[in-house]
């Protein structure tokens, strides 16, 4: 079985009512899977969107019929108490009949820092993703939970609607320490880093055992005029150079628009691939394959870029099946 790739529905750069018609078009190009992002802010201003993305994922699980879904990531330790976690989910499983998979992490300063309970160390967003995962298992296991722990309590909660399939769990992991916390209690793996060793770590920690999902996330700026596909790149996506460990800490997008400023054009155009080459794309997936990844989601940058990226997705998930066909 090759490497599957799917699409990104990025939450901080198209309204909801686009969302659903980009997973539509998404479906129809061949798309297996698509992924969502679920922010409160945008990273820059220029990107100029956020909503809700479980509102949207209703929509859109209503207005598909093939393609699986999944949140990339949803973090239960801030903005949403594990449990109301725990019910989006089982619910988008029964309105989905089956094709939503839940994606967890330990958020952004971004999103979380909203509800004015400050921003947690990484080591104790990490000790509160995993108490997180516990009670999001136990509610999927059914029945009544109460739990008492060092972040979160629980009294007498029930999920009373479950879906037939049990939604599953993947933990988005940035190193070995959140690896040993997140793999014992999750389904698959999520990383936007084409790191081998994580993939092995995870695999040997994972409680699915080895050969588990591992699912990855690579944007590009797909467009005829490589000039214009860089200008895009530039202009909306030169917060991803300064990579998670510090994009998870700052709190806003004047916060991303200072720490990207002295960020060139061509700095973005050397990580993210820019142009209509799928040699290129292929290239940029390579690393991914070879470390061992199954799944790569596709960002294509700029909301006003989708319909072109779209039109050419079938010809492009053609080549990436002839070269990574295992």
């Amino acid at each position: 079985m090759g490497l599957s790739v799917g699409y990104t529905l990025m939450c901080e750069q198209s309204p909801p009512q686009q969302l659903v018609r980009h997973a539509q078009a998404a479906e129809k190009a061949g798309f297996p899977f698509a992924v969502i992002s679920d922010h409160f802010n945008p990273w820059l201003e220029e990107q100029g969107h956020s909503p809700n993305a479980w509102v949207t994922l209703g929509a859109i699980a209503n207005a598909t019929d093939q393609i699986e879904l999944m949140t990339y990531v949803t973090c239960p330790i801030g903005r949403y108490h594990p449990v109301v976690v725990a019910q989006q989910a089982a619910t988008l499983g029964m309105l989905s009949e089956g094709r939503f998979s839940l994606g967890l992490g330990a958020g952004e300063n971004l999103n979380e820092h909203v509800i004015g309970e400050g921003w947690d160390p990484v080591n104790i967003r990490h000790e509160r993703l995993s108490e997180a995962l516990d009670i999001i298992n136990e509610l999927f296991d059914g029945g009544y939970v109460n739990h008492v722990g060092a972040h979160y309590r629980v009294d007498s909660a029930k999920l009373w609607d479950l879906p037939v399939q049990r939604v599953p769990i993947g933990a988005a992991v940035s190193g070995l320490q959140s690896i040993e916390t997140t793999a014992p209690r999750a389904d698959f793996m999520i990383a936007v880093e084409p790191d081998g060793a994580a993939v092995e770590a995870f695999d040997h920690a994972a409680r699915g055992g080895a050969g588990s999902r591992k699912v990855g996330q690579l944007p590009i700026s797909w467009d005829s005029n490589r000039v214009r596909a860089i200008h895009r790149a530039h202009e909306q996506f030169r917060w991803f150079a300064g990579g998670w460990k510090v994009n998870a800490e700052l709190p806003g997008p004047a916060g991303f628009a200072a720490a990207s400023q002295f960020v060139r054009a061509t700095d973005v155009a050397e990580q993210i691939p820019c142009g209509n080459s799928i040699d290129d794309v292929i290239d940029a997936i390579r690393p991914f394959s070879d470390a061992g990844f199954t799944d790569l989601a596709l960002i294509q940058v700029g909301d006003d870029a989708q319909k072109a990226f779209l039109d050419d997705a079938p010809e492009i998930l053609g080549a990436v099946a002839d070269t990574f066909a295992r």
